[in-house]
């Protein structure tokens, strides 16, 4: 019986893990509401889903708002870019229909690929940007770099994070209410966490041995093109992931 009633049981544990990302995801889809803190907000999403996949939260309201102030201006701006180039992209893959063949064809294939590489971008940009410092030219390409080294982690992320929104094309209305349900209670945070665990396997690469996880300096700029990092020296320079 006290078996069944201690807080260290693994049903006590996993419920603790699911209530904390309903409230998570509660926080986060608030935060969202204004368009312009989006990127804030999925900076702030990463930065805790990365420290929950470490077993390191236990705050999560706290931590969220703490890395939502810290990032604002890094992540608004790289909001405002992603959403601008997502625009792009979508006015062009409509625009090639009214070119004939094989133009048509050519260009099609051509965003598609534009496509793909924008949605790798976007798997890791804002969790670089929450657990590193660097400026936004730099997160970006390290984005980029991380998505192409780390290729079989990136198209499982993908797929993860695809899942949901491919659920759409079924047309149930049962099914897709209970998808966007569950997306309202804690599917954004729980893919964040699940993807979390694939993305602390790639940052370690990119921190030294010695190094603690909670205290890590940004990829430097002279350094970005092989994605090494740096112990921080300077609380006020640290990112705690």
């Amino acid at each position: 019986m006290d078996r069944l009633f201690n807080m260290d049981n693994k049903f006590f544990t996993v419920m603790g893990r699911v209530a904390d990302l309903i409230m998570l995801n509660v926080v986060f889809l608030i935060c969202c509401l204004p368009i312009v803190t989006i990127g804030a907000s999925l900076t702030a999403l990463h930065y805790v889903t990365l420290k929950m996949a470490r077993n390191e939260e236990s705050y999560i309201i706290r931590s969220f708002f703490k890395s939502f102030k810290q990032n604002f201006k890094q992540a608004t701006i790289i909001n405002l870019i992603m959403l601008v180039l997502g625009a792009i992209l979508y006015l062009d893959l409509n625009i090639v229909n009214y070119f004939g063949k094989p133009v048509s064809q050519i260009l099609y294939i051509l965003f598609i690929a534009f496509g793909i590489v924008y949605l790798m971008v976007f798997l890791y940009i804002y969790p670089v940007l929450a657990k590193f410092y660097n400026s936004i030219k730099n997160t970006f390409r390290n984005a980029f770099l991380m998505s192409i080294r780390h290729l079989p982690y990136t198209v499982l992320m993908a797929v993860i994070t695809i899942a949901p929104v491919s659920v759409f094309m079924i047309k149930s209305f049962r099914v897709q209410s209970t998808v966007i349900m569950l997306l309202i209670l804690m599917g954004f945070a729980l893919e964040a966490f699940i993807n979390g665990h694939f993305l602390v396997k790639i940052f370690d690469n990119y921190i030294p041995a010695d190094a603690d996880t909670a205290n890590t300096k940004a990829v430097p700029a002279e350094t970005a093109s092989t994605l090494e990092t740096a112990d921080s020296t300077s609380s006020e320079n640290t990112h705690n992931v």
